[in-house]
């Protein structure tokens, strides 16, 4: 089932981006990935971005390889890619631009993982690749958990565990909007409505509270809903 909910956005930016809380679980979100690919996914070629779960206490290497290999929960890598390459944000500032970022104009999908998001965003600015998204016409951002709520405004310190050098919660800013991931996860009782609700009454901006069967697509500062679960809109 697709929802479509327009958001006013005071900013278009032209990569396609598609935030998920737990990855491509259903049909719908997975129809929605291929409509911003405009091919098949076994047509396509992906980078995973792992970075985010090594700023987590409860994620880590097994974590890392799990996402990598298509084995955890949140699917993703596993899914039927063409390729699958590994860019690992930790190392990109110790090798030349040359080597990575041709790679990276060229794939056709960024896969990036769940985690820390204060972890992930402060590596997506060190390593360079902040810079980059933005110019990145044709390629597609998936974002599970983290990898989703890097590219709002903030973070929120609800979901930084991670303490950055700056002490700030500022993320990336590629959309207008937060995000609450895992609502009602019976594994996260901390992720309940209620507790979205308080979220919601302390951000600045519009918070989407979605379910892992809920992903946000963005394309030239459309947002739509794509939904076989339950989610919901706050405004400030």
């Amino acid at each position: 089932m697709l929802v479509e909910h327009g958001v006013d956005m005071t900013r278009k930016d032209l990569m396609k981006i598609l935030l998920t809380s737990a990855g491509i679980k259903n049909t719908s979100i997975q129809n929605a990935l291929v409509d911003l690919l405009g091919k098949p996914i076994a047509e396509s070629s992906a980078l995973c971005i792992p970075t985010a779960a090594y700023g987590h206490p409860l994620c880590g290497p097994g974590a890392a390889w799990r996402m990598i290999t298509g084995r955890d929960e949140t699917p993703l890598c596993g899914v039927g890619w063409k390729s699958l390459g590994v860019l690992e944000l930790t190392a990109l500032p110790s090798i030349d631009e040359e080597r990575w970022v041709p790679v990276v104009r060229e794939t056709d999908a960024l896969l990036v993982g769940g985690g820390d998001a204060a972890y992930l965003c402060y590596w997506m600015r060190q390593s360079g690749l902040a810079d980059l998204l933005p110019s990145l016409r044709e390629a597609v951002y998936v974002g599970v958990s983290a990898g989703s709520t890097v590219m709002a405004p903030s973070i929120g310190q609800r979901f930084a565990h991670w303490k950055p050098p700056t002490g700030s919660d500022r993320a990336l800013g590629m959309v207008d909007f937060m995000m609450f991931p895992h609502l009602d996860d019976e594994d996260l009782p901390g992720n309940s409505m209620a507790n979205a609700e308080q979220w919601a009454a302390s951000v600045p901006v519009p918070g989407y509270a979605i379910d892992d069967q809920t992903a946000i697509k963005v394309t030239d500062g459309a947002v739509e809903v794509i939904s076989e679960g339950h989610w919901k809109l706050f405004t400030p």
